[in-house]
């Protein structure tokens, strides 16, 4: 009970003391009433005009940022999809490139196997062509050289007998020169 007595005191020195000060700066309670109505009024109008939007603005641009956070994480996970299927295009198409390429080789091995084997025809073909022409000229070359000789026997024993050949001897000599030549 005694807490209630204290209590009661000090509020009732609180009063003294709100009074005193009141009267100390000159407080007028008509003036002072009418100060805090004008203060309730401008706060209510700051409060519904001033306070409300600027909420309402801030409300919106917080839900706007997490809208764009949200995007950006969209944005972000469509990113690393994108390049892993970029990745994976560029692996096939690696794997079909060496695929090609392979085939290339291949395909110039056989081209490669194929000319080879035309340029061996083809070098068989001159050779035995060659031996052909050569074969000709050595068919001609004999052919030449007997009847060379013939003139030469002719003309050698016309001089050893000192006589005269006619043309049957002239034959009949070169004949038996290409025999023995032949044989």
């Amino acid at each position: 009970m005694n807490q209630f007595v204290m209590f009661g005191s000090i509020g009732s020195d609180l009063a003294e003391t709100a009074k005193t000060t009141a009267d100390k700066f000159g407080l007028e309670t008509h003036l002072f009433v009418a100060q805090v109505i004008s203060f309730l009024i401008v706060a209510a109008l700051l409060y519904k005009f001033a306070y409300k939007p600027v909420l309402t603005v801030l409300e919106e641009r917080r839900q706007k940022i997490a809208e764009s956070l949200a995007n950006a994480e969209k944005i972000k996970q469509e990113l690393a999809n994108a390049q892993a299927k970029a990745q994976e295009l560029l692996s096939a198409a690696n794997a079909q490139g060496n695929k090609l390429i392979e085939e290339a080789r291949q395909s110039a091995a056989k081209v490669l196997e194929q000319e080879t084997q035309k340029a061996i025809a083809t070098a068989n073909d001159i050779i035995a062509k060659a031996r052909q022409a050569s074969e000709a000229e050595l068919a001609r070359m004999k052919a030449e050289l007997r009847r060379e000789v013939g003139r030469l026997v002719v003309s050698t024993t016309a001089k050893v007998t000192g006589k005269i050949l006619t043309a049957d001897d002239q034959q009949r000599l070169a004949e038996e020169t290409n025999r023995q030549l032949a044989a």
